[in-house]
């Protein structure tokens, strides 16, 4: 047996260490957080997908009764940005939780598989920030450093 390390580079800071280009995202994320449907786990999601174009999409998560039918906002935000701008390419993703603990709450694996096909898709690396309400955050330079064992297209044979 053959013992491998995996290892993923990010970065932990404030919202005060940012960019204005990155706040700005992360205003429009706090605008539209409020209007996410989560009368059941009252856990607000709102993702904002910075496109090339400079165009910007929203998205929130969207809960249902029969749980399994609701969205998150990732998903949301990223298949309305393939839908709307579907030669553009995703820069950035922010992504703003309600606050809980030292680190802002990162995306579900689901979630993660779906940005993961993105930016294989794209053939270019997203930029992903997850920001909570106390203004933690938490950045890496592509999806890969979140799911290391993603699937991909290739292993359908």
């Amino acid at each position: 047996m053959k013992k491998l390390t995996w290892s993923a580079d990010f970065e932990i800071g404030s919202i005060k260490d940012l960019n204005e280009a990155d706040r700005e995202l992360i205003h429009i994320a706090k605008q539209n957080r409020e209007h996410a449907y989560a009368p059941y786990s009252r856990f607000k999601v709102s993702a904002v997908a910075k496109m090339e174009s400079g165009e910007t999409v929203a998205g929130l998560n969207q809960e249902n009764a029969a749980y399994p039918s609701g969205l998150c906002a990732e998903r949301v935000a990223l298949f309305a940005a393939g839908a709307h701008y579907p030669t553009s390419k995703v820069e950035t993703l922010v992504i703003l939780t309600q606050s809980i603990g030292d680190v802002p709450a990162t995306s579900c694996g689901a979630c993660r598989q779906v940005m993961m096909e993105s930016e294989n898709r794209q053939s270019q690396p997203i930029r992903v920030l997850f920001v909570d309400e106390e203004g933690k955050v938490l950045i890496t330079k592509s999806v890969a450093d979140l799911i290391p064992f993603a699937f991909h297209a290739d292993r359908l044979g």
